[in-house]
């Protein structure tokens, strides 16, 4: 019988290097670890990747060994369901480049027009719940003769890539492939173990930085299995380095998506995952306030008023330590947003209208991105309060906003409220923005 490479098992396997052969060793020697035989061959491998070939109880078990699946969570009767997503690299010893380069043979997928599906909720929470009851590893890269990287190098990539971050939104949309090569190059110094151990936390801090930007990179242009990706191999470098509080924002930015896409219950077990760990009070504010809106859109109002309080309570803390950059542009105009975002969810059309408006008022003028969302969501709420020619100029400056600064999440945003506009096709605004958006 032919394999089916379209099989999780064969997914999988190729995601991680392995012929059939290889697999089959893999199996072999799991099974002499435990003082047993296995007499799994490639062919065999071959029958378990076709349709209707299921592995008996000893080589599911196996398997999971092979793939760093915890026995616990091996459900026989449900083959092929528990085997992991390609694309989630367990968390590991020595996990940090094996994670990495499967986020950057992901856009090298796409470059060969590969379609990358979105990593499921179910290995998503469980790479949170592990990252959450795990301490970092020592590292184990076995060291390179020769020399080694000098302190120069790391500066001039950390100089460059923070200033490449920090560009407008209209400029940063023409520095993609900039990132990409930065982060490359970063994955090949960790790789390569040519560097002093002094070097390794702001190699590994750098290589999750910039995860995360290429990630959202991605997320804006709709390119959700690379954006998923990125952000977990971001995870695994702030986790290589014991820093939970990166490792918090970047399981934060995966349940963000995950709201994004509908899955608001994936999204909230991914953050109560993510606030066991995370400290500063800033970013504990961004995380509860992530977890208000994913409360929201399940109906549940108690939890979501909790959520926003703390997160209203945490913004003001004082602290000694410095805001992590990653959730530094975090302030009351945001918490007012996302709180009328959570308050209209729950039906609270008036209050939530007022406090998106507030919060926009509030917006400094360089978060531009950030206020055509906004505008977006205002749209949205004065359609909901049955006034559709403000929702038409408003959902215009959005639009106009969003081409001029290259950002198709905004456009996106707009273009999910056409269908309510076209019941108003003779209020004014209503034409001229459905033809722009159609556009």
């Amino acid at each position: 019988m032919a394999k089916n490479t379209h099989h999780p098992l064969a997914l999988v396997r190729a995601a991680r290097g392995m012929t059939g052969v290889d697999f089959a060793r893999a199996i072999r020697a799991a099974a002499e670890r435990r003082g047993l035989r296995s007499g799994t061959t490639k062919q065999r491998v071959y029958k378990w990747e076709a349709d209707g070939v299921t592995p008996d109880r000893e080589s599911q078990e196996y398997i999971a060994e092979v793939l760093g699946v915890p026995l616990e969570d091996v459900d026989v009767q449900s083959w092929p369901n528990w085997l992991p997503d390609v694309g989630v690299v367990p968390l590991g010893p020595d996990s940090t480049v094996p994670a990495l380069r499967e986020a950057l043979r992901a856009s090298m997928d796409r470059s060969r027009r590969t379609v990358l599906s979105a990593i499921s909720g179910t290995a998503l929470i469980t790479l949170a719940g592990a990252w959450a009851a795990t301490d970092a590893w020592p590292e184990v890269t076995e060291r390179v003769q020769g020399k080694n990287i000098g302190a120069d190098l790391v500066a001039v990539l950390e100089e460059t890539s923070a200033r490449l971050t920090a560009l407008a939104t209209q400029e940063r949309q023409h520095t993609a492939a900039l990132l990409d090569a930065h982060l490359a190059t970063v994955t090949d110094l960790i790789a390569e173990g040519r560097y002093s151990p002094a070097l390794r936390p702001r190699l590994h801090a750098l290589a999750a930085s910039l995860s995360q930007t290429v990630a959202w990179h991605r997320f804006d242009h709709g390119r959700h299995g690379e954006a998923g990706r990125y952000w977990i191999a971001g995870l695994h470098s702030a986790h290589a380095s014991a820093d939970h509080d990166m490792g918090a924002a970047l399981l934060s930015d995966l349940a963000y998506q995950a709201s994004w896409r509908n899955q608001p219950r994936t999204a909230a077990r991914i953050l109560e995952r993510a606030l066991t760990r995370t400290r500063h009070p800033a970013a504990r504010s961004l995380l509860h306030l992530r977890l208000a809106r994913a409360l929201a859109a399940q109906g549940d109002r108690r939890a979501t008023l909790r959520a926003l309080s703390a997160a209203e309570h945490l913004l003001g803390v004082p602290t000694p330590d410095p805001v992590p950059a990653w959730c530094s542009w975090l302030s009351e105009a945001d918490l007012a947003v996302d709180s009328g975002q959570s308050l209209n969810d729950l039906g609270e059309v008036r209050r939530a209208h007022q406090l998106i408006e507030e919060g926009q008022s509030l917006l400094p003028p360089s978060r531009d991105k950030t206020r055509g969302v906004f505008l977006a969501y205002r749209a949205k709420t004065h359609l909901d309060l049955g006034e559709p020619d403000l929702a038409a100029v408003t959902a215009t400056q959005s639009l106009e906003l969003a081409h001029r600064i290259g950002a198709p999440r905004c456009v996106e945003l707009v273009q999910k409220l056409t269908p309510r506009f076209k019941a108003f096709a003779d209020v004014e605004g209503v034409p001229e923005l459905l033809a722009k958006a159609a556009a």
